[in-house]
């Protein structure tokens, strides 16, 4: 092979590399979950129990969080927002079960029942339940199974940048003030889990 021939084939080779590198940045930030399957029903472990939801006859699980991971983070991201909600909570008005933010990039998941109380790696926000960790479904019975709905948020917010305590809707508000497109998002994913009552597979 002669010396130009050489140059051309680590030419091309060096393009496929570069290729190859901006492809794999392009990959879409992707939320994963062992625990339940997107779109199936969850196991009856994550609902919430009665010590949790002043014994409310309808959480008949043991408030297990599911676990979670995360692939892809795009370039810029300098922490994470991590929201569940039941768009059909409270008869439609929306049950906010779980506010996170302040997640910094060296956490890439959670642990199956490691959110079920709360973490150092995580800022707690304020769920309806008025609490800062998981709280699992309590859809009441003989209903269609709820869609409850784990958002992961990408942001460029440092992760001591919102202080504890806020609500879903002051998070949103951060991300995307006035109601208008997201200032601060890097890109998002989601799972939805679906819980009914009776519990059944």
């Amino acid at each position: 092979m002669s010396m130009k021939q050489r140059a051309l084939v680590i030419a091309v080779a060096m393009i496929a590399v570069g290729f190859a590198a901006a492809a794999a940045t392009a990959d879409p930030l992707t939320l994963n979950s062992t625990t339940f399957q997107d779109g199936k029903i969850m196991p009856k472990k994550v609902a919430n129990n009665a010590e949790n939801s002043r014994n409310n006859p309808n959480c008949v699980g043991d408030n297990v969080s599911p676990q979670f991971s995360w692939t892809n983070v795009p370039d810029g991201t300098k922490s994470f927002v991590f929201l569940m909600t039941d768009p059909e909570g409270r008869g439609g008005a929306v049950t906010f079960h779980w506010v996170a933010y302040g997640i910094p990039t060296t956490v890439g998941g959670f642990a199956e029942g490691e959110v079920s109380k709360l973490s150092d790696k995580y800022v707690a926000g304020k769920s309806t339940q008025g609490v800062g960790f998981y709280s699992g479904p309590c859809p009441p019975r003989g209903v269609m199974p709820h869609h409850y709905t784990f958002i992961l948020i990408a942001t460029d917010f440092d992760p001591t940048e919102m202080p504890p305590g806020l609500t879903h809707g002051e998070v949103a508000e951060k991300i995307a003030p006035n109601g208008g497109p997201s200032q601060h998002s890097k890109a998002t994913a989601g799972l939805v889990g679906l819980f009914v009552n009776p519990w059944h597979e």
